[in-house]
C-alpha cells in the first residue's frame, strides 16, 4: 500500500536540496542544487535571490519527476532554511537587493551606534538574540544608513524562506522560529519589536505576518504548472533550518543536544521555556508553542573545511572526481593519518567573524604553531579540530545556563566523515550518537509539514524514525592531548583581541578604498 509523501526543500546558504519522504520516514526521491555565494568584499555575504529561487523550484521539480507512480501520493511541501537572512522585496515582488546571508557583517560598522540608542541587555533578554551583525537588525540598520533609496523603496523586508514561501504561495508570512531569530521579534508577546522597528524606522507593515511553523497556505497556479504540482497543494511554512535538524534527529525534548555543522555550525538544546544568558553569550528562539531552542551557532564550520580544499588541494579534488570519491571525506582521510593535535598545530577558525559564544565579529582566522615539520595534511586536521574546539566553547557555555546535556545526537554533512565525527567526541569528551538520517533539516521539514496536515500525532515521532546508527566514544589517549590543547586554543584566542579589532579595522579600510 502506497503511503502519503511529503516533499521536504532545505534552502541552505551554498545549496538548496529536495526530499520526498514517505510517512513512515523512508526517503524515496531527492535533489540537489548548487548557487554561489559572493563574498568579493571585506564582511559581505549575499546570494542572488532569484538564482536560489530558480535551484529551488529545479530540485523540487527533479524530485516530482523521480516519484513516478508515487507522485500521486504527495500531500504537500515543507519548507527549511538558513536563519538570518535580510531580502528587501518590492511591492511587485522583485528583490531589490541581493539576500544577505547570516554570514554578512556589513552591519558591524553601525554596533556601536546601534548600542548607544538601545539598551544591548534589555533587547537581548527581549529578543533571544544578542545585538550582533548576523542578525537583520543591524542588517536592516546598515541598509537604511548605506542604500536609503532602496530601504525607502522596500515594500516589506523578508528572509530567504519568506520569500520562497511568497513566490510559492503569493502570501507574505514569517514564521516564528525565523522571527525569533531577526533580533526583532519580542518572545514574550510574540510580536515584532515596538522600539526596535521605530529605531530603525519601519512601520510593522512593512514586515510580513508571523505565524506559527505548521501554517500552510495552497500552491499557486501558475507555480503549481511550473512544478508539475496540483494547485492548492498545501505549502507548510516550516522552520529554521537548525531547529528542524532538531526535530529531524529527535532532539526535542529537554536536555537533549543537536549539534549541527554544515556550512556553520550549531549546538541546539530543547527546552520547554524561553530562558537566557546572563552573559549574553547564546541565543533563545521559539520553535512552536511550548518549544524553544537554547544555543550558539558559529560562523565556520564546513565553510572553513570548503577554504582549505579550495586554496590547498586542488590535487586531491581532481583525485576524488576521477575515483568518484567525495572530495571532503577523501581530505578527512588524509588528515587521519597525522596523530590528534596536529602534532601541535591550532587553528582557529574565525575566517568571517565570531557568533557564539563571545559574538566577536572583528575574529580572524589565525593558524598557530606552525613549523617546517607540518604539511597539508596537518593543516586539514587543524582545521578540523579548530571547528571541534569551538564547538566545545558553545557547549560548555550552554550548560552553564541548562545543565550537562543527557544525550548529544549529530546532523549536517559533517556527519558522511566518521574521522570528524570521532574527532568531536574526543575533543567533547562525550558520546556522540548519529542517527540515520542524513538531511535532518529537511526530514525535519517533512515531520513538521506531516503533523501540519494531522497525519502524525506530534514531532516527537521523528526520534523513533531516526534511530541511531552507530555511538561515537571518546578515545581516552586524544581526549587527554585535546584537553590540553583546548586550554591553548582559549589562552590564544583570549590574548588576540586587541589584535582581532586592529586587523579588522585595517581589513575594513582597505576594503573602502576599493569601493572608492
Amino acid at each position: 500500500m502506497m503511503q502519503p509523501i511529503m516533499i521536504g526543500v532545505d534552502i541552505g546558504t551554498t545549496g538548496v536540496r529536495s526530499v520526498a519522504y514517505r510517512l513512515d520516514g523512508s526517503s524515496t526521491a531527492t535533489a540537489t542544487e548548487e548557487y554561489p555565494l559572493f563574498t568579493d568584499q571585506t564582511g559581505v555575504a549575499e546570494q542572488e535571490a532569484d538564482a536560489v529561487m530558480m535551484a529551488m523550484e529545479a530540485v523540487i521539480t527533479r524530485t516530482v519527476n523521480l516519484l513516478g507512480g508515487e507522485l500521486k501520493q504527495v500531500r504537500g511541501l515543507a519548507l527549511s532554511s538558513a536563519l538570518h537572512s535580510l531580502l528587501a522585496i518590492a511591492a511587485d515582488g522583485r528583490p531589490l537587493t541581493r539576500l544577505m546571508t547570516w554570514a554578512d557583517t556589513r552591519g558591524q560598522i553601525y554596533l556601536a551606534e546601534l548600542k548607544r540608542n538601545l539598551d544591548a541587555a534589555a533587547v537581548y533578554r527581549r529578543t533571544g538574540c544578542p545585538l550582533h551583525p548576523m542578525y537583520p537588525l543591524l542588517k536592516i540598520y546598515w541598509l537604511r544608513q548605506k542604500r536609503p533609496e532602496l530601504f525607502n523603496q522596500a515594500a516589506w523586508f523578508g528572509s530567504v524562506k519568506d520569500y520562497a514561501f511568497h513566490r510559492l504561495t503569493g502570501k507574505r508570512v514569517v514564521d516564528r522560529s525565523i522571527a525569533s531569530g531577526s533580533g526583532l521579534y519580542d518572545l514574550f508577546s510574540l510580536k515584532w519589536d515596538e522600539e526596535i522597528l521605530a529605531l530603525l524606522g519601519i512601520p510593522e507593515d512593512k514586515m510580513p505576518t508571523v505565524a506559527a511553523t505548521t501554517t500552510r497556505h495552497g500552491l499557486a497556479p501558475a507555480q503549481a504548472e511550473r512544478l508539475g504540482l496540483p494547485g492548492g497543494l498545501p505549502v507548510v511554512i516550516g522552520a529554521g533550518d537548525g531547529m528542524l535538524a532538531n526535530v529531524g534527529v529527535g532532539a526535542v525534548k529537554a536536555g537533549q543536544i543537536n549539534i549541527t555543522i554544515g556550512t556553520s555550525g550549531a549546538i541546539r538544546m530543547a527546552a520547554d521555556q524561553p530562558r537566557t544568558d546572563e552573559k549574553g553569550r547564546t541565543w533563545c528562539y521559539n520553535l512552536a508553542e511550548g518549544r524553544w531552542m537554547l544555543g550558539g551557532a558559529i560562523n565556520n564550520g564546513g565553510i572553513s573545511f570548503r577554504w582549505i580544499r579550495d586554496k590547498f588541494a586542488e590535487t586531491e579534488q581532481r583525485v576524488a572526481e576521477k575515483l568518484g570519491l567525495d572530495s571532503y571525506r577523501l581530505l578527512a582521510d588524509y588528515a587521519q593519518k597525522v596523530p590528534a593535535g596536529a602534532n601541535g598545530l591550532i587553528l582557529l577558525p574565525f575566517f568571517t567573524g565570531e557568533r557564539a559564544p563571545n559574538w566577536n565579529a572583528n575574529a580572524r582566522g589565525v593558524l598557530f604553531g606552525l613549523t617546517l615539520n607540518h604539511d597539508k595534511r596537518h593543516m586539514i586536521r587543524a582545521v578540523l579540530e579548530g571547528i571541534c574546539y569551538r564547538m566545545k566553547s558553545v557547549l560548555l557555555s550552554l550548560e552553564e545556563i541548562t545543565g550537562k546535556a543527557e544525550e548529544i545526537r549529530v546532523s549536517g554533512s559533517f556527519t558522511r566523515s566518521e574521522v570528524w565525527l570521532q574527532i568531536l567526541a574526543d575533543v567533547l569528551g562525550r558520546e556522540i550518537l548519529l542517527p540515520n538520517v542524513e538531511e535532518g533539516a529537511a526530514f525535519g521539514a517533512a515531520i513538521l509539514g506531516f503533523y501540519s496536515l494531522g497525519l502524525l500525532s506530534g514531532i516527537d515521532v521523528a526520534a523513533d524514525m531516526a534511530g541511531i546508527r552507530k555511538t561515537f566514544v571518546p578515545e581516552q589517549s586524544n581526549q587527554a592531548t585535546y584537553e590540553k590543547l583546548y586550554e591553548l586554543y582559549e589562552q590564544i584566542y583570549w590574548n588576540l583581541q586587541d589584535q582581532f579589532q586592529l586587523v579588522a579595522d585595517y581589513q575594513r579600510s582597505e576594503t573602502g578604498k576599493e569601493q572608492r
